[in-house]
């Protein structure tokens, strides 16, 4: 049974930085692309950020370009999202996703498997 269990989520100030986890089991990560997905209060999910199956290859969202960077370490099954400068429309639950054999992909359709979320706050 595939699991994505997401951690690291929670409240920080304007500014600040946060790293969320994704911890992978039940499936061969390295044969999976990654992605980070989030939904704010009242809106869809979007896209935010992906990574191609060795790593080799990111994609960001405008919106997080340059603050954001997502990693993996296959050796663990486990994907990051390291992010700074946060700001208050940061705020969302932030979901990891995974696509079977995928590349950098950022439609969630695309996705096979999907975890619960975690909740990040940012205050101003």
């Amino acid at each position: 049974q595939v699991q994505l269990v997401e951690s690291g989520g929670g409240l920080v100030q304007a500014g600040g930085s946060l790293r969320l986890s994704c911890a992978a089991s039940g499936l061969t990560s390295s044969r999976y692309a990654m992605g980070w997905f989030r939904q704010a209060p009242g809106k869809e999910r979007e896209f935010v950020a992906s990574t191609s199956t060795g790593g080799g290859s990111t994609y960001y969202a405008d919106s997080v370009k340059g603050r954001f960077t997502i990693s993996r370490d296959n050796a663990k099954n486990m994907v990051y999202l390291q992010m700074n400068s946060l700001k208050p429309e940061d705020t969302a639950v932030y979901y990891c996703a995974a696509e079977f054999l995928g590349s950098v992909r950022t439609l969630e359709a695309e996705y096979d498997y999907w975890g619960q979320g975690t909740q990040v706050t940012v205050s101003s």
